[in-house]
């Protein structure tokens, strides 16, 4: 959570620098328009991006975690149907 903050943090910082560069350079209104329009963009492609790779690594690892959990509850069920037939039997000595 905390490399999730500091990413964040860390995009807002920088697309607050381009802004500020941007608008401090020598350019008329119409370039530093075109200039803004084109970074914002290409933030917004790269934002994108982030986020779908973002749900593909979760959704790959739910899948993995659902695997897991299927296998637990195999073994578990295994465990108990094991537990009922040892209970089910006789006790030694005992006819």
């Amino acid at each position: 959570m905390a490399k999730e903050k500091f990413i964040i943090g860390a995009a807002v910082g920088a697309v607050a620098g381009l802004i500020a560069g941007i608008l401090s350079a020598p350019k008329s209104g119409k370039e530093t328009r075109a200039d803004l329009k084109r970074k914002a963009n290409e933030i917004k492609d790269e934002a994108a991006k982030t986020v779908d790779d973002t749900k593909n690594a979760a959704s790959k690892k739910g899948t993995e975690i659902k695997g897991q959990t299927d296998e637990l509850v195999d073994r578990f069920g295994n465990a108990v149907d094991g537990a009922k037939e040892g209970f089910s039997k006789k006790p030694l000595g005992h006819k």
